[in-house]
C-alpha cells in the first residue's frame, strides 16, 4: 500500500515539474492508469498478409505501457509500441525491434487510446493484427469484454503550451493549445464522395465509441488486384473495407456514416499519435495526412522540432506498379 502511494506521489510530481506539460496544470487533465480485468483471445486475419492470426490481450501492472509479443517467433520477442520503434509506414503502420515487427497496429492502437488503455500485453502468432471488420469495433468490444480496471496510479498526459506544426508537400498537421484532446481533421481525394470532406472530433470514450470505433478503412476496386500481385490486400474483402469503384460504393450495406471515410482517417491518426507513449491533449488541425506524416509529427513533437517539408527515413514499400500515387495512399486509409 505505501508503495503504491510513493508512486502516485512521484506520477503526480513528474507531471508538475516537466516544462513541456505546463498546459495541463490545474485544468482537470489528471488521469488514473488502466488496463483489462481478464486475458481475452481472438481470431482473424491479417489484411495484407491474408494469413490466421490468434491474439490476445493481456493485463499488465501500472506503468508498463504497451507491448506487443511475436509468440511465434523463437525467443518470443517483445516491442514496445512507441514511435521510437515504427519501423515503416506505408500503407500501414508497422512496429518493430530487432529484426522482429508487427504490422497494422494502427486500428488496435487507436481502440486502446478511445478506451483509455495505458498498460496492456498484446501477444500474437503472427506478423500482422488482424483487420476484423476494418475498424476498431471489434476491438473495443474485446476490451469490454474482458473488463477495463483503474489502477490507482495517476498517467502523465503530454500537452504543450505553444502551437507547432509539421508539413510535407501539400499535407500538414497542426498542434493548438488545448485542455482537451480535438481533431479536425480535413481529406481531399480524386473522387466525387471523397471531395474535401472534413471532421471535428472531441474526444471522451463514449463519443470515441459512437463516432469513430465503427468507421472502415477504404479503398479503390481499380487498384485491389496490383495491390495483391505486390503483397498487399491478400486478406482484404467487402467483408473488411469499403470498396469504391468509379460509380460509387460496391458494400451492399453502403457506408455506416455519411462521412465515413473522414472519420476512419480519425481513427487512424489516434491510433497512430497513441505511439507517442501517453495520452495526448491538444487540438490538432489535420489536412491530407497519412501515416507516414501522422509518424514524423509525433517523432518532431517528441523533439520540439517544428518542420517544412518534412522527409521520412522509414522503410518505404517497393510498389512497381502504374497506379495513381493518390489514389494507392488510401489502401489502407
Amino acid at each position: 500500500m505505501l508503495f503504491e502511494k510513493v508512486i502516485v506521489f512521484l506520477g503526480i510530481l513528474k507531471l508538475w515539474n516537466d516544462p513541456c506539460l505546463t498546459h495541463c496544470r490545474g485544468m482537470g487533465m489528471r488521469r488514473v492508469q488502466k488496463t483489462i480485468e481478464n486475458r481475452i483471445e481472438c481470431n482473424g486475419v491479417g489484411l495484407h498478409t491474408g494469413k490466421e492470426v490468434l491474439l490476445s490481450l493481456n493485463p499488465l501492472p501500472p506503468d508498463s505501457g504497451i507491448w506487443f509479443r511475436r509468440v511465434d517467433l523463437p525467443h518470443k520477442p517483445y516491442i514496445k509500441a512507441t514511435a521510437n520503434h515504427v519501423t515503416q509506414t506505408s500503407l500501414c503502420t508497422v512496429i518493430g525491434n530487432n529484426g522482429s515487427g508487427v504490422s497494422t497496429v494502427e486500428h488496435l492502437m487507436s481502440a486502446l487510446a478511445g478506451m483509455g488503455i495505458h498498460n496492456i500485453l498484446v501477444e500474437i502468432d503472427a506478423p500482422e493484427v488482424p483487420i476484423f471488420d476494418g475498424s476498431a469495433q471489434h476491438f473495443v468490444e474485446l476490451l469490454q469484454e474482458a473488463g477495463i480496471k483503474n489502477q490507482k496510479v495517476s498517467s502523465e498526459v503530454f500537452a504543450l503550451d505553444k502551437k507547432f506544426s509539421i508539413s510535407q508537400e501539400d499535407k500538414k498537421i497542426t498542434y493548438y493549445p488545448n485542455k482537451e484532446l480535438i481533431v479536425s481533421f480535413t481529406i481531399d481525394f480524386d473522387h466525387p464522395l471523397m471531395k474535401e470532406q472534413e471532421y471535428t472530433f472531441r474526444f471522451s470514450e463514449d463519443n470515441f465509441v459512437d463516432e469513430i470505433s465503427r468507421a472502415r478503412t477504404f479503398g479503390f476496386l481499380r487498384d485491389v488486384e496490383a495491390m495483391k500481385k505486390c503483397g498487399y490486400a491478400r486478406g482484404g474483402s467487402l467483408e473488411n473495407a469499403v470498396v469504391i469503384d468509379e460509380n460509387g460504393i460496391l458494400n451492399p450495406e453502403g457506408l455506416r456514416y455519411p462521412n465515413e471515410f473522414v472519420r476512419h482517417k480519425i481513427l487512424d491518426f489516434l491510433g497512430d499519435l497513441y505511439l507517442y507513449g501517453m495520452p495526448v491533449r491538444g487540438h490538432f488541425v489535420v489536412y491530407k495526412s497519412g501515416h507516414t506524416l501522422n509518424n514524423l509529427f509525433i517523432k518532431a513533437l517528441k523533439n520540439g522540432k517544428e518542420k517544412k517539408d518534412a522527409h521520412s527515413d522509414f522503410q518505404e514499400a517497393s510498389l512497381s506498379m502504374s497506379v495513381n500515387q493518390r489514389a494507392f495512399t488510401i489502401l489502407p486509409a
